[in-house]
């Protein structure tokens, strides 16, 4: 039996490796040119400002089955936070929208619903990554959106359900560094642009990995609510800095990452339940980081535990996590509420390399495409 399993496993990591060198081959160093960031982020901005009268309404695209945990919850937090625009999470059905790596929340409206409420379409449409990425019933909605005027924005593998709504076509894109030759090889003419956290292209923008998303709808809450407004959520959030700067170099598999990724996840007998608990007024944002980097780990799979007899709480955007009772024999994973919303990632990085090691942590900022913790963070 077990000689069976080592040979599927050796089969896989080949084959892992081999599709890592070419999803993500090594690039050069990011440019040091203060000046063309600077102006990126200025074009980036103006192509974001409303253009309709009226207080801007953004959809937040989910799948009912399965839905990126951080794409969907960060964003839908940080516009709702800033108070710029009506935001909404529209799906396919109303109701539940399961998240992975984790969680699972409630409210979403369905897309004839709100087609009924706004005739004209929203304003913007954030795409997070979802787990069927050419759903026919997304895709068609969205690309209805985006002939009535909507501004789209894909975020992180996000990028793979625009490229099926067929909005990625000769245009420049970023994207996860894992997809880039999957959306190279689907999308005629597109032209995957390096080193740069965001990018717009002709109403349609996509992001790096997970951890862009943050920094990106800074940007588009100071297209809608200026500069001023983006500082101030930046500074609540604990975010220095939101321009589209970003060093992709570090960022793809080699044989020693993708064989420490399957044998990790190949030992599926050190796998624990873990629990984070949570109340109403929970943080979204530091919720969602630290149970996506906690599962992505390929040791702990993470539930959210509360005492609410109804099975839910309200998180601080609004919206209805779906919890579970408490478990005393599950381990407890802990958010650390004298940091800002955004640090609480690098302090679960911090605990992911104080309990699975080093080269566990290195891995989940590969998923997250994240460049890493603050020391003093870990040191405190």
């Amino acid at each position: 039996m077990w000689r069976a399993v080592w040979a599927l496993i050796g089969a896989s990591i080949a084959a892992f490796a081999l599709a890592g060198c070419g999803a993500g081959a090594p690039l050069p160093p990011a440019p040091a040119d203060a000046s063309a960031r600077e102006r990126e982020q200025q074009a980036f901005v103006e192509a974001l400002k409303p253009r309709r009268a009226g207080r801007p309404v953004i959809a937040v695209l989910a799948l009912n089955e399965g839905t990126e945990t951080t794409d969907l919850l960060l964003p839908h937090a940080v516009l709702q936070r800033a108070d710029v625009a009506d935001v909404r999470i529209v799906a396919p059905k109303s109701g539940r929208v399961a998240l992975y790596p984790a969680l699972q929340v409630d409210g979403a409206q369905d897309f004839a619903s709100f087609d009924r409420a706004h005739p004209s379409g929203p304003d913007y449409v954030i795409v997070p990554a979802m787990i069927v990425e050419d759903d026919p019933a997304v895709a068609a909605w969205l690309k209805q959106q985006a002939t009535r005027g909507s501004r789209v924005i894909g975020v992180c593998s996000g990028a793979l359900v625009v490229g099926h709504a067929g909005l990625l076509d000769g245009r420049r894109f970023a994207g996860h560094w894992y997809d880039r030759k999957t959306l190279l090889k689907r999308h005629p003419g597109a032209n995957h642009v390096p080193h740069q956290r965001y990018v717009m292209d002709r109403d349609v923008a996509t992001t790096t990995g997970i951890t862009a998303s943050v920094p990106t709808m800074l940007a588009l809450v100071e297209a809608i609510g200026g500069p001023e407004k983006a500082k101030s959520m930046a500074n609540e959030l604990g975010v220095a800095s939101w321009t589209p700067e970003h060093d992709s170099a570090p960022f793809g598999l080699n044989m020693k990452r993708g064989s420490s990724y399957l044998l990790n996840k190949a030992a599926f007998w050190r796998g624990e339940r873990g629990q984070i608990e949570v109340q109403n007024g929970t943080d979204d944002i530091a919720l969602a980081l630290a149970a996506d980097a906690w599962t992505r780990t390929g040791h702990v799979s993470v539930d959210a535990a509360s005492l609410s007899a109804s099975g839910s709480v309200t998180l601080r955007s609004g919206l209805v996590l779906v919890t579970q009772p408490v478990r005393e024999k599950s381990t407890r994973l802990l958010l650390t509420s004298s940091l800002k919303s955004v640090q609480q990632l690098d302090r679960t990085l911090c605990e992911i390399a104080a309990r699975h090691g080093e080269a566990r942590r290195d891995w989940v900022m590969q998923e997250m495409e994240y460049p890493g913790p603050a020391a003093a963070i870990c040191a405190s």
